[in-house]
């Protein structure tokens, strides 16, 4: 299955303009901007055919062609980071069996997550997107938890059917539990992985569709798939000792250096 992975990234972002030119540092003390990183991470996919990045703003493209990156030009019209790949996708004349959306925001996503998702749609023919979810343990639910009584917004949650089928996505801690979990017990909430592996039909499709309300509501992308019926696999992936977290807003800065030098990350 040809392979491309897309990484969207905006300068105008509402909550952390610049935020793809944030610059990280590693384990070693050196500073590399979110987007390097991020490409960073894709490039260590296995079995990917093509890396690009996918901007509207010329300062990210002078930015990442600097550190060698494939930069596809798409418009500031783009409501969200699947818009974007489609348009991007379209740039450069389809071709591929499998697009994959690797958010410029997620440097810490190991390359597992990705290559899990592709070959979960080549063993789902009907699932039309794949994105990975994640059991939390106690620590993480309970950060999840901090967050939204302090008027964060944290993680994102999912959850899904015995077929994997996803049934709803939300900013919110779903589904609700009122028991109390130690930092290490296993707990029954999936944080949702802000990643997507689309078939072409699926991601040609979702420009044409209007954001529906639950979409508009949550600020999540991934609900128009849902809100038109579109069957979206969720892959219950591993971290396998790994942290991980996404740079939604400048206090999650110091968060992703400490993983970084923790794990050891240039």
């Amino acid at each position: 299955m040809g392979t491309l992975i897309v990484i969207p990234a905006r300068y105008a972002s509402t909550r952390y303009p610049g935020k793809p030119l944030v610059e990280l540092r590693g384990a070693d003390g050196q500073a590399k901007s979110l987007i390097k990183r991020s490409w960073e991470a894709a490039m260590s996919v296995q079995g990917v055919d093509r890396v690009v990045v996918a901007t509207d703003d010329d300062r990210i493209k002078a930015a990442s062609e600097a550190f060698g990156a494939d930069v596809v030009m798409t418009s500031q019209d783009c409501q969200n980071g699947t818009e974007r790949c489609a348009e991007a996708y379209d740039a450069l004349g389809g071709g591929y069996d499998v697009i994959v959306n690797l958010q410029g925001d997620a440097p810490l996503t190991p390359a597992w997550f990705v290559e899990d998702l592709v070959s979960a749609l080549r063993v789902h023919p009907v699932a039309e997107v794949a994105t990975p979810v994640l059991r939390t343990e106690g620590r993480a639910l309970n950060g999840f938890l901090e967050d939204r009584r302090a008027g964060r917004v944290g993680g994102t949650t999912a959850v899904f059917g015995a077929d994997h089928n996803a049934l709803y996505f939300s900013k919110e801690v779903i589904p609700y539990t009122g028991k109390t979990y130690a930092d290490t017990d296993e707990t029954p909430v999936f944080h949702h992985v802000g990643v997507y592996a689309y078939r072409p039909s699926a991601l040609a499709a979702y420009p044409r569709w209007a954001a529906g309300p639950l979409e508009q509501l949550e600020g999540l992308e991934q609900l128009r798939f849902l809100e038109r019926g579109a069957h979206m696999l969720c892959v219950e992936v591993v971290a396998r000792g790994r942290q991980f977290w996404e740079l939604n807003n400048p206090e999650d800065v110091p968060r992703i250096e400490a993983m970084l030098q923790q794990m050891g990350a240039v």
